[in-house]
């Protein structure tokens, strides 16, 4: 039984099709009743304007201006930017004009507050303050003791000045000794110094000589100042009451190890334009020193220091040295402090 019924399952989903196919058929031969003729639409164009947004547009804010097209630009401005309106102009672009510059304001929002007399009070003070303040310094570069080969002495070489930042009045002072002998050479100038820039100064004074031979008074000459890279360097001139001229240039620089240990190199150089026998100067070259001193500063204004000089006569005054029985050149180590207030 279950054999017939699988062999006639194919004849079966082959007869389903035309079942349906003869149904339709006999339903689409039955008579139906025939609707009304209407007249056909006549033909239209097409809307050229068909699938575009016809949305009402929203009312122009400028309806009702002016809305005339500029005039047309030159022929020989293609390209070019519209001037500016002249009420926009500034700098150059401004025409020419011959009137007065406005009036430069000189008052004080403060005066409002305190009264114009007591503000000018005030900025006189703060003036007076930054830049016009009087100041003072002493100052001593080198006091030191000498150790020489049985020649042991002592140096000096100090200065202190009165002023301010432009003008000021200024008092040096050096030399140096022999134990057992006093002074060899010494010197005071009093000076008026005035500063040419931020960093170099004019000098200009008398010179007083005090030593073992005759004295001399100087006019003296000279800048002194600092260099680029920090170096310190002095140029004078001295002119004496005999009519002898005489140069001498001095340089040192300070080369900062740490912030208080210091390395002092400095050298000076004398010259004169004729020999001197009774002070024991000749004509050119006549002495070079050098030396090297290690300070440490305890504080800015206090600091001992250690070193090593070395000098040298040159030419006549070597000449006169060995003359007088002392020597051509001489070194030592020194020790001493360098000290301001």
């Amino acid at each position: 039984m279950k054999a017939l019924l699988i062999l006639a399952l194919p004849g079966l989903a082959l007869a389903a099709p035309a079942v349906a196919q003869h149904a339709h058929d006999h339903g689409s031969g039955m008579a139906m009743p025939a609707p009304a003729s209407q007249p056909a639409p006549a033909p239209t164009q097409d809307d050229p304007h068909a699938g575009h947004d016809m949305t009402p547009a929203a009312a122009d804010p400028h309806a009702g201006h002016d809305m005339a097209p500029d005039a047309k630009p030159s022929a020989h401005r293609h390209g070019a930017p519209a001037p500016a309106p002249a009420a926009d102009a500034t700098g150059t672009d401004l025409p020419a004009g011959t009137a007065p510059p406005p009036q430069v304001q000189r008052d004080r929002l403060a005066d409002r507050f305190w009264g114009a007399e007591a503000m000018a009070r005030a900025q006189a003070h703060m003036l007076h303050e930054h830049g016009s303040m009087t100041q003072r310094q002493v100052i001593l570069n080198l006091f030191e003791r000498q150790f020489r080969d049985g020649r042991d002495g002592y140096r000096w070489d100090g200065q202190a000045w009165f002023g301010g930042d432009i003008d000021r009045f200024l008092l040096t002072t050096e030399g140096e000794a022999t134990r057992g002998e006093g002074v060899e050479a010494g010197e005071v100038q009093a000076l008026w110094s005035h500063a040419l820039d931020p960093y170099w100064n004019l000098q200009a004074g008398v010179r007083q000589d005090v030593q073992r031979g005759p004295d001399r008074s100087y006019a003296t000459v000279g800048v002194e100042g600092l260099a680029p890279y920090w170096f310190d360097l002095e140029a004078r001139l001295f002119l004496s009451n005999k009519g002898d001229l005489l140069a001498r240039f001095e340089g040192h620089y300070d080369q900062r190890i740490t912030q208080r240990l210091v390395l002092q190199p400095r050298v000076e150089v004398e010259l004169s334009a004729q020999d001197v026998p009774e002070s024991g100067i000749g004509s050119g070259l006549s002495t070079i020193e050098a030396g090297l001193r290690l300070r440490y500063e305890i504080a800015r204004e206090f600091a001992p220091y250690v070193g090593f000089n070395w000098e040298r006569r040159f030419g006549d005054a070597a000449r006169y040295a060995r003359l007088a029985g002392e020597d051509v050149t001489s070194k030592g180590f020194v020790a001493g402090i360098r000290f301001w207030f």
